[in-house]
Parts: structure tokens; C-alpha cells; sequence
């Protein structure tokens, strides 16, 4: 398993009160209902779809991007996203703070996630990963070669995938170094000339009089308590999605001068987002 980010500060108890419960609830179960109810209804449509369109998902990836628009409203989560979606045949990169990038990201353009192979196996996620058209990734340099081929299949096949470079979850406080590896595959000779790759940063603000990084997924923490921290928050914040130019990848020299220039892009916006919010007095 990929190493995680942990910070140098211990994560604030999580403590739910009797009205944070009922907000659990409330909140809980139209949002069960929409995710599996929408999971069973893509994969109803998928056993038509996928013998007659293969790769290509004319359909699905509108079912998936209607329940994750919903759940932010479910949730009370604010939403708001700047800048124009890539149209070029490409790849997006982001940064990464928590499970609810994959909701954020999904609910303004149809993707197809990149994730470590581990997450198959989770209960509840992998499922949803696995039916949205997840592509699984082994970091074995011996599976380099393999995978850069089933990048090559879904890209040629219009996919738009999303790596989330960083390899880990954050605070959301902060962007770590992209790592390099996942660029290699966009260098190839069938894709360097064709591609493109967007960067986006995602900037989570927490709600009024909670810590910066309410948000924020990372190290040990475990996914239900996370889950019915943000289910039980009175005031919710809100996420805000910002698309940048996307790079024609036949622009650079290698995969390390790509994975810097998008590193640098998605740290700039996501810095200056940060300050904008604290100058504005919106803390």
C-alpha cells in the first residue's frame, strides 16, 4: 500500500451531539438511497450498454454525475466550480483531500478515476469505483508496461481519466509533489502528440467556526467516523473546483517537466483561493 500523508498535529476528536444524529439521519438516508439506488440503475443500464458500446459509456457517466451533483445538495455542502472543461482528448489532475473530491470532481465533468489497486477491495467504495469505469493501478514497476496500455484503450476511447498525483489524501491545507510515475504513460508514442492533461485544483473551506481543515482525510483516520462527521456538521462549508488551461503534453520535454508545471499550477490557485477566503473574512 502507497505511504500516507500524516500531519505533525493530532486530528481534532470527533464528537457528535444529539442534533448532529439526527442530521445523520437526516442526511444519511436520502443519501444511501441515491448513491446505491443510482449505483443499481448503472448497472442495470450497463448490461445493455457495455455489449454494445464496449468501452465507450454513452449513458452511464450521466447517472453517476446526476448523484453526485445531488449528494452536495443532500449534504448542505456548497458547491461552486470556475473556469472552462477541457474539450482536447486528455487526462484531468488534481489535488487530493478526501472521498468527497471523487463526489466533487464527478459532479462537474464525467470522469473516470485512476486509483491504487487496494481500493477495489474496499467495502462500498470499490463497488461504486468499480461500476463508474475506476482503473485500477498496481505501483509495481513490473506492471508499467501493462498499464500504460489500458491508459492508451481508454484514452483512444474519449475517456477523460483523473489521477490524483499526490498519491495521498490531505488536510487540504496543502499540495504535495506530484509524483511523476502516472505522467510516463501520456509520453507515449500513440498519445504524446494527441493528448492533453487539465489541471484542477479543489479547495474545500470548512464550515464557520470549525478547523481549516474539517474537510481533510488523512493518515489513519477511518472512513464511516469521517463519513458521519461531515453527515452531522450544523453548518457545512462548501467546495470550489478550479479548471485551468490544459497543457498539450507534446509541449514538454518529459513526464517531470509536466507533472512540475501542473504541480505548480493546481499549488497557485489553491494558495491564493485560501488567502482570498481569509482576506475576505469568510472564515
Amino acid at each position: 500500500m502507497a505511504p500516507l500523508w500524516d500531519s505533525e498535529e493530532a486530528a481534532e476528536p470527533i464528537v457528535i451531539g444529539p442534533l448532529g444524529w439526527v442530521l445523520v439521519i437526516l442526511r444519511g438516508v436520502p443519501l444511501g438511497g441515491l448513491v446505491f439506488g443510482g449505483l443499481i440503475l448503472l448497472l442495470l443500464i450497463r448490461l445493455v450498454e457495455r455489449p454494445i458500446c464496449g468501452l465507450h459509456r454513452p449513458v452511464t457517466p450521466f447517472i453517476t454525475q446526476f448523484v453526485c451533483r445531488n449528494a452536495f445538495r443532500i449534504l448542505g455542502i456548497g458547491f461552486k466550480t470556475t473556469g472552462e472543461l477541457m474539450i482536447q482528448r486528455g487526462a484531468v489532475v488534481a489535488n487530493h483531500t478526501s472521498w468527497l473530491d471523487i463526489f466533487a470532481l464527478n459532479a462537474r465533468k464525467r470522469i473516470y478515476f485512476v486509483s491504487k489497486s487496494e481500493v477495489a477491495n474496499w467495502p462500498g467504495i470499490g463497488w461504486l469505483a468499480r461500476a463508474t469505469g475506476t482503473v485500477f493501478i498496481e505501483r509495481n514497476p513490473k506492471k508499467a508496461r501493462e498499464q500504460t496500455e489500458v491508459f492508451e484503450s481508454r484514452l483512444k476511447a474519449g475517456h477523460k481519466l483523473l489521477f490524483f498525483p499526490e498519491g495521498t489524501s490531505t488536510d487540504g491545507l496543502r499540495v504535495l509533489p506530484f509524483k511523476t510515475t502516472l505522467f510516463a504513460a501520456f509520453f507515449s508514442e500513440q498519445l504524446r502528440e494527441i493528448m492533453y492533461v487539465q489541471p484542477v485544483s479543489a479547495v474545500f473551506h470548512a464550515p464557520q467556526g470549525e478547523p481549516d481543515r474539517f474537510y481533510g482525510w488523512w493518515g489513519d483516520m477511518e472512513f464511516a467516523p469521517h463519513l458521519l462527521k461531515t453527515l452531522a456538521a450544523q453548518r457545512q462549508g462548501w467546495v470550489e473546483l478550479i479548471y485551468h488551461s490544459p497543457a498539450k503534453v507534446s509541449d514538454f520535454d518529459n513526464r517531470k517537466a509536466l507533472a512540475a508545471h501542473c504541480e505548480a499550477t493546481v499549488r497557485h490557485a489553491h494558495t491564493l483561493a485560501r488567502v482570498d477566503r481569509k482576506e475576505t473574512g469568510k472564515e
